[in-house]
């Protein structure tokens, strides 16, 4: 082979090793991700309008979705999923909770979640979060959930949101334990939860 030629497949091996090496730590490759990787402080307020930070993930699991009350199709998906699989839980339900963080700070204030969390078809233990821009940008960072909003070209004073639609369970000390996919069945969730349940509340896997 020519050096040229050798040249080339060891800086492809390179590229491969990074390439895999940034999927495993992320969980791409089917691998648990890396705890550290997932969750940190945040300073949003709830629904109700009281202060709350990353203490309210103690105590319970928490399933954590990023979203915003206009969305058309993945948030609400994603709340019926988790409604459905809160029933699943049975006597466990109450040990559960789902935590939805707006990503859509300058429409979806405290009230505006109150309201939209009320559907009796989205979970029963649900807490919702908001916050300043720079706030709910501080938790999407700690939970590498990727938002930007998305103007829509027949009115200029209307807009969309793209955003990550993983949600993540975390244990009752408030650390990552699993990535729940998007479109999981209830039955899926549900298995996930129950599972790291099993573990017990240092469960750092589902």
């Amino acid at each position: 082979m020519s050096r040229g030629f050798l040249v080339i497949l060891a800086i492809l091996a390179l590229a491969f090793a990074v390439i895999t090496g940034v999927a495993v730590n992320k969980g791409l490759l089917g691998r648990p991700q890396q705890t550290a990787a997932v969750g940190g402080p945040f300073h949003l307020v709830d629904q109700s309008g009281r202060a709350a930070d990353e203490g309210v993930l103690k105590g319970k699991w928490s399933a954590v979705f990023f979203g915003y009350t206009n969305c058309p199709d993945a948030c609400p998906t994603t709340l019926f999923a988790l409604a459905a699989a809160e029933k699943q839980l049975g006597a466990k339900a109450g040990d559960f909770q789902t935590v939805f963080v707006s990503v859509d700070p300058a429409r979806d204030d405290a009230k505006k979640l109150a309201s939209y969390l009320s559907n009796p078809a989205f979970p029963r233990h649900s807490l919702g979060l908001t916050g300043t821009p720079a706030q709910v940008a501080e938790a999407a960072r700690a939970y590498h959930v990727f938002y930007q909003t998305a103007p829509d070209p027949n009115d200029p004073k209307s807009y969309a949101v793209n955003h990550s639609t993983y949600t993540y369970l975390m244990n009752p000390k408030g650390r990552f334990a699993c990535v729940i996919p998007f479109n999981a069945a209830p039955a899926e969730i549900a298995a996930h939860v129950q599972k790291a349940m099993a573990l017990g509340d240092d469960a750092e896997s589902c």
